[in-house]
C-alpha cells in the first residue's frame, strides 16, 4: 500500500509538472507572436514617417490597426495552445504506457498496474492507448501469476477490438493463460483461432503473422503433451520438424516428439527418434536428457547389454563446458535408474560396473557415500566379502571428525554438523559390518563343528547376501533383520536432485 500511495504521489506530480509546462511554453509562443505582429502597428502611427495621414478628416485611419492587433494575437495563441496540448497530452501516455512496461519487466506487479489503469483512467487517452494498456495490465497479471484476472482482461481486450492488430498476440496469450488454469481445450481452442485471425488479418505484418501461426501451433502440441495425449503431442511436433523453422526450435520440435513417444510407451519409435536426434542435434542443449531417454527405452525393450552401453557412455562423457550442471544432473540420474534396475533384477554384475561409474563423477561426500554403500551391497551379494568390508568402514572412517593430517576436511565438517542422511548411512554401514563379521565367525564355527564330526544343523547360516537398502527411510537403531531393498534413487538420487 505504501508503494502504491508513493507512485501516486509521483503520477500526481508528474501531471503538475507536466501541466506547468505546458502553461509556460504557451505564454512564450504567445509573446513570441506578440513580438512579431508589433513592428507593423508602430510603423502605421509614427507621426515622423506620414504625419498627413494622422490629421484632417481621416485622422482616424490609424485606428483599425489598434483595434485587429489583439484579436490576431489571441487567435494565435489560440492555436498554439490547441496545437501543443494533444501533443503533450500524449506524450504523457506513452510515458506512462513505457513506464509500465519497464516495471513489469522488473516485477513490480502493483506499480506496473497502477501505471496502467492510469492510462485507462485518463479522458485524454485515445482508443488505441486504451487497447495498449489493456494489454499490458493483463501482462502484468500473467507475469504476477494471477491467471484469472489476466484471462479476464484479455477477453476484455478481445471483446472491444476485434479486428485489431494484436488479436492473434492476445488469443496466443489467453490460451497459454488458460492452460495455465487447467481449461486445456479452451486453450487449443485459442490457439486454433490464432491460426484461423492469421489468415484473416492483413498482410502488412505477414512476417510477424506466421510467427505467430507456427507458435500456435507449438503449443497446440505442448498442451497436448502436458494433457498426457502423447499420441497427439508426437503428431505436431513431428509437423513441426517439416517445418521452415529457426534451427534451434526444429530441434526442440524433435526432441519433444521424442520424449512424446517415449511417456505413450513407443519404445521402439523413441529409440529411433532419438537416435536420428542425437545424429542430426549433437550440440542441442536436450542431449543429456536425451541419452537418458535412449538407455531407459533400449532397457525396455529387453536390450540389456545396449542399454547398459548407452548409460556408461553417458557417464564416461565429458560434461558440456555451456551447462555442467545440467549435464551432471542427467548423468546422475541415468546412472542411478539404470544401476538400481539391475540390481533389483539380480544382474548384480552390470550394476556394480554403473556404481562405479557414478562413484567416478564426484568426490563430494554427500555423493560419493551413498554410491560407495550400493557398491559394498553389490559386493556382498557376490560373496566377495573383503570388497565389501572395505567399502563399508570407507563410510563409517567418511564420517569421522579428524582426518590423517589432524585437520578438519570437508567430510569432517559433514561430520560435525546435522546431516542425518550421512549418519544414518554411517549407522546402517556399521550394521552391515556386524553382520559381516558375524557370518565370519559362523563359518569358523562350523568348520570347526565339520572337522570335530558334530551335527551341522546345531546352527543356522545367515543370509549370505541382501538386497539394495532403502537408504531414503529411517532404519531403526536396532535393526532385526536385512534392510529392505530401495527403488534405485537413495542418497544418490537426492544429491543429483539437488543440482
Amino acid at each position: 500500500m505504501i508503494l502504491r500511495h508513493s507512485l501516486l504521489t509521483f503520477l500526481s506530480s508528474l501531471v503538475i509538472v507536466l501541466t506547468s509546462a505546458l502553461t509556460a511554453r504557451a505564454e512564450t509562443e504567445s509573446s513570441e507572436s506578440k513580438d512579431h505582429a508589433a513592428p507593423p502597428a508602430h510603423h502605421a502611427e509614427s507621426p515622423a514617417e506620414k504625419p498627413e495621414s494622422s490629421t484632417g478628416e481621416h485622422g482616424g485611419a490609424t485606428e483599425p490597426s489598434h483595434a485587429t492587433a489583439p484579436a490576431a494575437e489571441e487567435h494565435k495563441k489560440a492555436e498554439v495552445a490547441a496545437a501543443i496540448e494533444p501533443e503533450d497530452s500524449h506524450r504523457e501516455i506513452i510515458g506512462l504506457q513505457n513506464l509500465g512496461v519497464s516495471l513489469t519487466e522488473r516485477g513490480d506487479w502493483d506499480a506496473g498496474e497502477i501505471a496502467f489503469r492510469q492510462i485507462l483512467a485518463s479522458p485524454r487517452a485515445n482508443r488505441k492507448d486504451l487497447g495498449s494498456a489493456l494489454l499490458g495490465l493483463a501482462r502484468v497479471y500473467r507475469r504476477q501469476g494471477s491467471f484469472t484476472k489476466a484471462a479476464a482482461v484479455y477477453e476484455r481486450y478481445l471483446k472491444d477490438y476485434p479486428t485489431a492488430t494484436y488479436v492473434p498476440d492476445a488469443l496466443l496469450e489467453l490460451g497459454r493463460t488458460q492452460r495455465a488454469l487447467g481449461a486445456h481445450q479452451l486453450a487449443l481452442t485459442h490457439f486454433y483461432n490464432v491460426i484461423n485471425s492469421t489468415i484473416k488479418l492483413s498482410s502488412d505484418n505477414s512476417e510477424h503473422y506466421q510467427v505467430l501461426a507456427k507458435t500456435a501451433q507449438f503449443e497446440i502440441a505442448e498442451t497436448h503433451f502436458q494433457q498426457g495425449n502423447f499420441v497427439e503431442a508426437n503428431k505436431f511436433y513431428s509437423r513441426l520438424r517439416l517445418l521452415d523453422l529457426a534451427p534451434v526450435d526444429r530441434a526442440r520440435a524433435h526432441f519433444k516428439s521424442a520424449d512424446a513417444l517415449f511417456r505413450g510407451k513407443d519404445f521402439d519409435g523413441a529409440v529411433k527418434t532419438v537416435t536420428s536426434f542425437l545424429e542430426q542435434w549433437p550440440q542441442d542443449e536436450n542431449v543429456p536428457e536425451a541419452r537418458y531417454l535412449l538407455s531407459l527405452s533400449l532397457r525396455a525393450l529387453g536390450r540389456k547389454q545396449d542399454a547398459l552401453d548407452a548409460t556408461l557412455s553417458v557417464l564416461r562423457t565429458a560434461q558440456s563446458a555451456r551447462d555442467p550442471k545440467r549435464w551432471s544432473y542427467w548423468q546422475r540420474r541415468t546412472g542411478n535408474q539404470l544401476a538400481n534396475d539391475f540390481f533389483q533384477s539380480g544382474d548384480t554384475l552390470n550394476a556394480l560396473m554403473i556404481y562405479q561409474g557414478l562413484a567416478a563423477l564426484s568426490s563430494e561426500p554427500e555423493w560419493r557415500l551413498p554410491v560407495a554403500y550400493q557398491m559394498a551391497l553389490c559386493y556382498e551379494r557376490m560373496r566377495l566379502y573383503d570388497r565389501a568390508t572395505t567399502a563399508y568402514q570407507s563410510i563409517v572412517d567418511g564420517t569421522k571428525a579428524v582426518g590423517t593430517d589432524g585437520s578438519k576436511n570437508k567430510i569432517a565438517e559433514l561430520a560435525k554438523t546435522p546431516n542425518a542422511e550421512l549418519q544414518e548411512l554411517a549407522r546402517m554401514a556399521a550394521w552391515r559390518l556386524g553382520q559381516l563379521s558375524w557370518h565370519e565367525q559362523t563359518e569358523r564355527q562350523l568348520a570347526s563343528i565339520f572337522t570335530n564330526g558334530s551335527d551341522p544343523t546345531a546352527k543356522n547360516l545367515p543370509e549370505p547376501h541382501a538386497p539394495a537398502p532403502n537408504i531414503d527411510t529411517n532404519v531403526p537403531s536396532q535393526p532385526t533383520s536385512t534392510p529392505t531393498s530401495n527403488d534405485h534413487s537413495g542418497n544418490a538420487a537426492k544429491a543429483s536432485a539437488s543440482l
